[in-house]
C-alpha cells in the first residue's frame, strides 16, 4: 500500500465548478472549458501513488497545477473531485477536527516563503509546529535543538531571523517541518527564492537529511535540474494533467510525449544518467587458474586488450592484459593468476556518467561496475558511455 495515493483528484476554480467538472469528463481541454465556462480547470483527474521513504517529486511550468496538487493532498484546496489516501485512510472524508489532527502529526509543509515570526527566536521559530500540537515547552525546545542541529544550526538557537542569512532562515523553515517528525514532508518550491549558490547547498542537504532520515517529501519545483537531481521518481505535469511518471534517468531516456522530450531537451544527461543506463553484462571474465595462453587467444580473437579476472564469488581480483600475458608465457607461466595488473577503474551501478567519463580514457578495460560486496555486476565499455552521453544508441557492443 502506498504511503500517499489520489485518485481523480481534480480541482476546478470558479462559481460553477460543478459544470467545469463536467466538460473535463466530456473531454475538453483547460483552455476550452475557460472559454466556454469561465470555470479554470486547474488540476485534472490526478493519480498519483507515493511510497514510504520516497523523495516524490512534482513539476511543471508555471501555471501547471503543481502547487494546487500539493494543497489538494493535505486539503489546505478542496479537490473539487478525486480522493486522497494517507496510510490508507481517506483524508477527503476526515472532519475539520480529524484533518488537523492529521496534519500535527502526519503532514508537516515547507512553503517557498519561509514565513518565520521575526519577534521569535530561530528555536521558538523552529519549535512552532509542536506547540500548536500541545507538545510541552521543555520537549519542544529538545526537539527544535535537534531539528536545528540537523540543518546545521544547533548554535544559533536564541538568534532572530533578521540576524540570519536567507539561506540560513531557509533552513530554520527545514527545521520547524523536521521537529514535528511528520510521516510526510510536503516541500512547496521551497528554495526557488534563494540565489544559485544557496540553493545548491540546501538541495545538497536536503539529499543528505534524505538519506539519513528517509522520509517520505512530495517536493514540487519548477526547475527540470533541481527535480533530476532530487527526486526518487518525477511526475511531470501540464495544464493540470499528469504528462508523465518515473526516474530521472527514465524521461530523459524514454519521454512520454513530444513535450516531454522537449522539457529535458537542455538536461545536463551526464550528472542524471548514470552507470546503470550504460553498462552491459562483461561478455566473458576469467579465473585465476586460467591458462595464459587461452586468455591471449580470446584477447586476439575479440580484439581486446584486457579482460576481467574474477574469484568464485566474482569479486575481481585484477585484469590480465594482453602485454602482460604475453611475457608471462615467454617466462613460463601456467596459470594468470601472478600475471594480473590492478589496472582498471569501478564504479557503483548509481554513479553519475559525468564522474566515469574522466575514467573511461586511462583503462585497457571498460569500467567496472560493481555491487556492495564489490561483485562484478557490469561493465561500461567506452562507446556505451559516449552513447549514453549523446544520447544515441551504441552501434557496437564494445
Amino acid at each position: 500500500m502506498s504511503k500517499l495515493r489520489a485518485r481523480g483528484l481534480t480541482k476546478v476554480f470558479g462559481s460553477h465548478p460543478k459544470r467545469g467538472l463536467e466538460l473535463m469528463h466530456e473531454g475538453l481541454s483547460r483552455a476550452e472549458i475557460l472559454e466556454r465556462t469561465g470555470q479554470l480547470l486547474a488540476v485534472a483527474d490526478v493519480d498519483l501513488d507515493i511510497e514510504e521513504g520516497e523523495l516524490f517529486v512534482i513539476m511543471g511550468l508555471s501555471g501547471s497545477g503543481k502547487s494546487t496538487v500539493i494543497r489538494l493532498l493535505n486539503r489546505l484546496i478542496e479537490p473539487t473531485d478525486g480522493t486522497v489516501e494517507l496510510d490508507g485512510e481517506h483524508i477527503d472524508r476526515l472532519s475539520p477536527s480529524e484533518l488537523r489532527a492529521v496534519r500535527q502529526k502526519k503532514l508537516s509543509m515547507v512553503f517557498q516563503h519561509f514565513a518565520l515570526f521575526p519577534h521569535r527566536t530561530v528555536g521558538e521559530n523552529a519549535a512552532y509546529g509542536l506547540k500548536v500540537q500541545g507538545v510541552d515547552e521543555e520537549e519542544r525546545r529538545e526537539r527544535a535543538v535537534k531539528a536545528l542541529d540537523t540543518v546545521g544550526l544547533g548554535d544559533r538557537v536564541d538568534a532572530y531571523p533578521h540576524e540570519l542569512s536567507g539561506g540560513m532562515q531557509q533552513r530554520v523553515g527545514l527545521a520547524r517541518g523536521l521537529a514535528t517528525e511528520a510521516d510526510i514532508l510536503l516541500m512547496d518550491e521551497p528554495f526557488s527564492a534563494l540565489d544559485p549558490l544557496i540553493r545548491r547547498d540546501m538541495q545538497d542537504l536536503l539529499a543528505e537529511l534524505q538519506s539519513d532520515l528517509n522520509r517520505t517529501i512530495v517536493f514540487i519545483t519548477h526547475d527540470l535540474n533541481e527535480a533530476m537531481r532530487l527526486g526518487d521518481r518525477i511526475c511531470v505535469l501540464k495544464d493540470g494533467r499528469v504528462v508523465q511518471v518515473g526516474t530521472g534517468p527514465e524521461i530523459i531516456d524514454n519521454p512520454a510525449n513530444e513535450y516531454v522530450a522537449d522539457f529535458v531537451s537542455d538536461v545536463d544527461r551526464s550528472r542524471v544518467l548514470t552507470a546503470m543506463q550504460a553498462m552491459r553484462a562483461p561478455r566473458r571474465t576469467f579465473k585465476a587458474s586460467d591458462s595464459p595462453r587461452e586468455v591471449l587467444e580470446y584477447l586476439d580473437e575479440q580484439e581486446f586488450n584486457g579482460v576481467y579476472v574474477v574469484d568464485q564469488d566474482d569479486r575481481i581480483l585484477g585484469v590480465a592484459r594482453d602485454d602482460r600475458i604475453a611475457a608471462g608465457l615467454r617466462e613460463g607461466a601456467t596459470t594468470i593468476e601472478d600475471l594480473l595488473l590492478q589496472d582498471f577503474a569501478s564504479a557503483s551501478h548509481d554513479t553519475p556518467l559525468s564522474d566515469l567519463a574522466g575514467l573511461a580514457a586511462h583503462h585497457t578495460v571498460p569500467i567496472a561496475v560493481i555491487d556492495d560486496t564489490g561483485r562484478l555486476y557490469g561493465v561500461v565499455p567506452r562507446a556505451r558511455l559516449l552513447a549514453a552521453l549523446s544520447n544515441q544508441e551504441a552501434e557496437v557492443d564494445a
